[in-house]
């Protein structure tokens, strides 16, 4: 068995999970709660603000900052030391380009947590729009825009597909308590999918007008499902959506199983199912 990955990576990648739960679980009730009660929904950095005058809110958002940036490391180390055992082929690579995006996305994230923790105020969606200012105002960038973008669609497509397939049954250790979680995580996996492609839409849409304004992020996926035709019970699902992702996130960060860690005799919950199925038919 390979053993690549060092023996410190488990606890920062079940500390970042376990932040991103967080981050994602408090997103999903202030939108749940703008759907029910009406109000504009938060982008998960409006939702750590909503933190700051709370009783202990700074240290708690110190707390989260630290965890996404753990988060961020994983998934770097990840990508670059192949933990996943993706391999080197077209696929693996792709796989691995999306965890070095999602580590480097999730440090910005700490870094705006952070900002809000000492006091300063989060950019938003701005982040996002100065990128694409300056991908569109370099040779090609309107192309080079578009092409992230149908890469961000793919990228969500996969999500929607691993949750509808509930693929990562392959890297979670069973325990009882987990099939319990079984439905609600798939739906939250699904659900982030989709935001997944609306983000990439709304980079394919900056591409063809060549306005950066048009790259929003959360807070613009609530506001268009907001402003669609039964747009409190669409948002209320997607907030139902973001809540499950976060369970998710827990999951994982309890669960999860590295291949090139050692697990020997450690079932998976994959493995767990399959056995079931062939003593149902035996």
């Amino acid at each position: 068995m390979s053993e690549r990955a060092p023996s410190w990576v488990e606890p920062v990648m079940r500390t970042g999970y376990t932040a991103r739960g967080i981050v994602y679980i408090l997103t999903g009730v202030l939108a749940l709660l703008a759907a029910w009660r009406g109000g504009q929904a938060e982008d998960q950095s409006g939702a750590m603000q909503t933190l700051l005058d709370e009783p202990f809110g700074r240290p708690m958002l110190w707390a989260i900052a630290l965890g996404l940036f753990c988060y961020a490391i994983w998934r770097i180390i990840c990508s670059v030391m192949d933990l996943e055992d993706s391999g080197t082929d077209a696929k693996g690579l792709i796989g691995r380009s999306a965890q070095m995006a999602s580590g480097l996305i999730n440090g910005a994230l700490g870094v705006s947590v952070a900002s809000i923790a000492m006091g300063g105020g989060s950019s938003g969606d701005s982040g996002k729009e100065s990128m694409v200012s300056k991908l569109l105002s370099m040779p090609f960038g309107q192309w080079l825009v578009g092409i992230v973008g149908l890469i961000v669609v793919c990228a969500g497509a996969y999500h929607i597909y691993k949750g509808y397939k509930e693929k990562y049954r392959e890297h979670l250790r069973w325990t009882p308590w987990l099939e319990k979680l079984s439905q609600p995580a798939r739906f939250g996996v699904m659900a982030h999918g989709v935001v997944i492609v609306m983000f990439g839409v709304f980079f394919i849409f900056a591409a063809i007008n060549a306005d950066p304004n048009q790259a929003g992020g959360l807070q613009q996926a609530f506001e268009v499902v907001r402003g669609a035709a039964f747009g409190r019970i669409l948002l209320g699902a997607l907030a139902l959506g973001m809540i499950g992702f976060g369970l998710y996130c827990w999951v994982e960060a309890t669960c999860r199983i590295l291949p090139t860690r050692p697990h020997d005799g450690v079932q998976t919950m994959a493995q767990k199912l399959r056995n079931k199925a062939n003593e149902a038919t035996a």
